[in-house]
């Protein structure tokens, strides 16, 4: 499983670069601080629920969750469905609050 850090992610969104991202946590935990992206909870990656993202099958994508572990999972399941440029957010939003707060 290919991973980005938070200071690449923060740099890349910085530069204005149009990254694709794809929160897999519960509708609670995104409610309370999120980047922005898709949001489709794990649960519905889990069940292959993902004509929601057809459109970014060729494209890189970035998949956070709150620690890392959960996006880790969707980063392989979506792998397995035929997404070829998926990385998992290390370390997820508690890395991203650690190191920058909740700015974007």
């Amino acid at each position: 499983m290919e991973q980005i850090s938070v200071n690449e992610l923060k740099q890349r969104l910085d530069s204005g670069e149009n990254v694709h991202l794809l929160d897999v946590r519960e509708d609670s935990e995104r409610a309370e601080f999120n980047i922005g992206g898709k949001h489709i909870p794990l649960g519905r990656i889990q069940m292959f629920e993902l004509e929601d993202l057809e459109e970014w099958k060729d494209k890189q994508i970035v998949v956070y969750c709150r620690s890392g572990k959960r996006s880790g999972l969707a980063t392989m399941m979506l792998g397995q469905a035929g997404f070829e440029q998926v990385l998992n957010l290390e370390g997820g939003m508690l890395k991203w609050v650690e190191t920058y707060g909740t700015q974007l």
